[in-house]
């Protein structure tokens, strides 16, 4: 890092911040008589992994997501990979598009299983993987499409069903989220989870699941997380090892039963910072469906490193989700794209900011956040 980053850095971090980007201490309180008790009966049992309390919670998540089956694995990243390898995708000649648009992990999960990561240009008015750009890269190397559920609104999936190649969703920022009105197994039998902290349904660490409605995929994704074996010490695959262990657990079953409503009060902050900042010149809004779980809320504007000054010398946190497209990072340079290949991924880079929005946020601080753009812009 140079010394002009460092000190960027630095004179951020000596900023006193009155709104945070999230909170995560309110949903702490909120749930803290259930947590408490999660953890002392945890405790008592001195079972820590692949216990009762992941197959509990489990059975809660697969009923909250409308899903027949969902596993438990270590994060989002590793469910990701670990569907790619119960599909058999994990050599080099295997290849799957995805969005630039999105958070390393999701190229670096496909990466991990072996298998080759290539991309496609997202929609500029929703920023998510557009199946125009899909369809014109599909080659006979392309065994899966991964569409990123990108802050929490759910891609397209039908109109990539059409195209009969395997669809494995990145659902790491869309728990509870629905599309057409269908829950996200009823398009593919590949759905990843991330539980980081941030999430809308999140623990106190990492860990991640893997939703499906077949009952032998379900089958050997509990084999693949657990070193590939079956309730012994003999890997019958060549599974890894990743598992959501008891103590989050604790945590994400103290919170499932408040998703619901916090999704919601989600959608109601959101749309109160559509109302404000509609009008606001200098910005634009993305379009999200009403099915939208509101993860983050996204704008774009041209002066974003300047907006974002002008609302930090207001005690005012932002974020940048994500500030550089997957293929012009050095990590992904086996994909052979080159600079200007996905314009509209790389523009909205250079654009989008993501405001404070968390569940219990008060929406005053809303108005407080929405007015502060709007000063800058007068």
């Amino acid at each position: 890092m140079s010394t002009q980053k460092i000190a960027r850095v630095d004179k951020l971090a000596s900023h006193t911040i009155a709104i945070p980007q999230t909170d995560l201490r309110s949903a702490l309180s909120e749930a803290e008589p259930l947590w408490r008790k999660n953890l002392e009966r945890v405790l008592q049992r001195a079972q820590f992994i692949l216990g009762e309390e992941l197959a509990a919670f489990e059975a809660e998540f697969a009923r909250a997501t409308n899903a027949h089956f969902v596993i438990g694995v270590g994060s989002g990243t590793d469910a990701i990979e670990i569907c790619l390898r119960e599909r058999g995708i994990v050599s080099p000649d295997r290849e799957v598009l995805t969005s630039p648009l999105t958070a390393p992990f999701t190229g670096l999960a496909v990466l991990s299983a072996g298998a080759s990561v290539r991309f496609a240009d997202i929609d500029p008015d929703t920023l998510l993987l557009d199946p125009a750009s899909v369809a014109q890269r599909i080659t006979n190397r392309t065994a899966a499409i991964l569409p990123v559920h990108l802050y929490g609104q759910p891609c397209r999936l039908q109109e990539f069903r059409q195209f009969g190649i395997t669809i494995i969703q990145d659902a790491c920022q869309a728990h509870a989220a629905k599309y057409a009105g269908q829950p996200l197994t009823n398009y593919s039998d590949w759905v990843a989870y991330s539980f980081y902290p941030t999430k809308n349904l999140g623990s106190l660490g990492d860990g991640g699941a893997i939703a499906t409605n077949d009952p032998s995929i379900a089958q050997r994704i509990r084999m693949l997380r657990d070193g590939g074996r079956c309730g012994s010490h003999v890997s019958t695959a060549a599974g890894i090892n990743s598992r959501l262990d008891d103590l989050q657990c604790c945590f994400l079953r103290a919170f499932l039963p408040y998703l619901e409503s916090w999704n919601e009060r989600r959608r109601q902050l959101a749309n109160y910072y559509d109302e404000i900042l509609r009008d606001c010149p200098g910005i634009r809004l993305l379009t999200r469906s009403p099915e939208s779980v509101n993860h983050l809320y996204v704008i774009r504007t041209e002066r974003r490193d300047q907006l974002r000054q002008h609302l930090l010398d207001r005690e005012i946190a932002t974020g940048i989700h994500y500030p550089v497209p997957l293929h012009l990072q050095p990590a992904f340079a086996a994909c052979a794209a080159r600079k200007g290949e996905f314009p509209h991924a790389e523009q909205a880079c250079a654009e989008i900011i993501s405001l404070p929005l968390w569940p219990n946020m008060e929406p005053p601080l809303v108005e407080r956040v929405a007015q502060a753009v709007r000063s800058f812009y007068r």
